[in-house]
């Protein structure tokens, strides 16, 4: 189906009318007419409390976009996916992060074969590693216990990791510290080592290619630095570094030996990658029964989500959310607000997921769109961000949907900071749904003069996403949950959710600019205008001209 098909579809000139008549109807007089609406707009699987009644949609709404969900063919998108079909079209693969939290003994297959063995032979000899390294029976180099283990990756090799670390460290093993190094700056890699010991200190490299240019950059860098504070003994490498690549020749080639590589496959996309081999820090942190745990709380919501009718689908319901607001409101943004400290990077990771998923502006067979796609991603934690950009999305120009995600229960109870907590994100929603009339404002003797600074619109939607407590199965459950919504979108939009081919043209001419950056002679430069000059004026700073 191409772009002209979606906008013809019966259930989008629906949407288009039905838009019309109700954009300006407000949620006071939506919860005015039906006073069960809070306990109607709600949906519950896996452990996941969804209310999705503080949006700017009826009954009628919620039809209509389940039945375009239908005629867009979403149920065939999913059976496809879990099927193996190759989905990815641009590159002919197949889309099967499904089947890395697969339980043992299931068959998702690709080409007629099996992966699922394949998945857990990888699982069982990371589970095997982290255990021994968790236990101490791994030693380093000197036959010290290793007390750091750094993560070197970029993109999926590090977002994933470092907010699944963040996420879960109430389950970690205090005993380990970890670090993340992501950035080609060296000052990441710097502070990430400047007060370890290299004798109890592990790298993980995590590389696919175990060729990307930031990668590798840091992971030589680790390895001069390591060799450096162990007398430069080249064997030292082999204790201190493990690898997450398939390339066994160029993993060889820097030292590492092959039988501490962890290898995944090319149907899973980087940022679908956390729950593979790249989540090998995650393991080593909360060991490989926890680990375990977390994919059970993702198998639990694929399955929810490749079962469940359309109406009582989590997934689906936040996706058609963001499509209404995204193709109908014009909005721009969704903010994603997460009441739990370790949710702190959870906004930074679905960043990519979402974006590098949707940023996309052709269809599946390579038609220019004429709609809008893949809405701009952020958020913070709260309550930190009340304290911010909340102004914003109550009082600003822009509608702005939010999701507020919060948990019933503590890990770590405090007096009555998780109940403070929890008030502040139920008063939120509330305060942005149904806001602050002009004649409250003045009842309260507000001066006339000041009474439109104090005014609050309202009608700003969101919804509100509970669990009970962040267990390893939570986070799974709730990274799922997110995953199959961007499918969800990418469905209706028609675009390749699995290619970022939008990251490669800046890669590539990066590789052209670094040598034309390092040349001790001066260069024959043909950019345009600027890019020539901006590559003079740093060369000239470094006494290159």
């Amino acid at each position: 189906m191409n772009a002209t098909a979606l906008r013809n579809q019966p259930a989008w000139s629906a949407l288009q009318a039905h838009y019309a008549t109700t954009k300006d109807h407000h949620l006071k007089q939506y919860f005015a007419d039906d006073p069960t609406r809070g306990q109607r707009f709600v949906a519950e699987a896996a452990g996941v409390y969804l209310d999705y009644s503080k949006n700017r949609i009826n009954s009628d709404t919620l039809r209509l976009l389940l039945q375009l969900a239908v005629e867009s063919g979403l149920r065939d998108r999913i059976d496809a996916m879990f099927r193996g079909d190759r989905i990815n079209v641009s590159e002919d693969r197949a889309v099967l992060h499904v089947a890395l939290r697969a339980p043992r003994g299931a068959s998702l297959t690709i080409g007629g074969q099996n992966v699922v063995p394949g998945v857990h032979a990888v699982l069982d000899r990371m589970a095997a590693f982290a255990e021994r390294l968790r236990s101490g029976d791994w030693k380093g180099h000197t036959q010290q216990r290793i007390r750091t283990v750094v993560n070197i990756g970029i993109g999926g090799s590090d977002l994933g990791p470092v907010m699944a670390y963040e996420a879960l460290k109430h389950w970690s093993d205090r005993s380990l510290a970890f670090r993340f190094v992501s950035n080609v700056d060296g000052t990441d890699f710097l502070e990430a080592v400047s007060d370890l010991d290299p004798a109890q200190t592990l790298f993980i490299v995590s590389s696919k290619t175990f060729t990307t240019l930031e990668t590798m950059t840091n992971a030589n860098s680790a390895r001069d630095w390591l060799l450096a504070g162990l007398n430069g003994d080249s064997a030292a490498v082999a204790r201190h570094f493990v690898a997450v690549s398939t390339n066994a020749s160029e993993v060889a080639r820097f030292g590492i030996d092959t039988d501490n590589m962890f290898g995944f496959w090319d149907w899973v996309g980087g940022r679908y990658s956390m729950d593979a081999a790249i989540g090998l820090s995650t393991m080593l942190a909360i060991g490989p029964a926890h680990f375990r745990d977390m994919l059970a709380g993702f198998h639990e919501m694929d399955e929810h989500f490749r079962t469940a009718p359309f109406e009582q689908n989590l997934p689906v319901l936040l996706g058609m959310l963001t499509v209404w607001y995204t193709n109908f409101f014009d909005v721009q943004t969704i903010a994603v607000l997460p009441y739990e400290q370790y949710l702190k990077r959870f906004p930074a990771y679905l960043q990519q997921l979402t974006m590098e998923s949707n940023g996309k502006s052709v269809t599946l067979d390579g038609k220019p769109v004429n709609y809008a796609t893949g809405p701009i991603f952020w958020g913070e934690p709260g309550t930190n961000g009340q304290h911010s950009f909340y102004q914003l999305i109550h009082q600003g120009t822009r509608i702005i949907p939010c999701d507020f995600i919060a948990f019933l229960h503590s890990l770590n109870p405090l007096g009555r900071h998780h109940d403070i907590l929890i008030a502040n994100a139920l008063a939120q929603t509330e305060a942005l749904a149904f806001g602050k009339t002009a004649t409250e404002v003045e009842a309260e003797g507000t001066p006339t003069q000041l009474v439109g600074h104090r005014v609050f619109t309202g009608n700003r939607p969101s919804n509100t996403i509970l669990l009970d407590t962040l267990t390893p199965a939570a986070l799974g459950k709730l990274v799922s949950l997110y995953e199959h919504s961007v499918f969800t979108q990418g469905a209706i939009w028609q675009v390749n959710c699995f290619d970022q081919w939008g990251v490669e043209l800046g890669k590539v001419l990066a590789q052209r600019i670094v040598p034309e950056l390092e040349s001790r002679a001066d260069p024959m430069l043909s950019h345009d205008s600027s890019t020539n000059n901006l590559i003079r004026r740093y060369r000239a700073a470094q006494r290159r001209d």
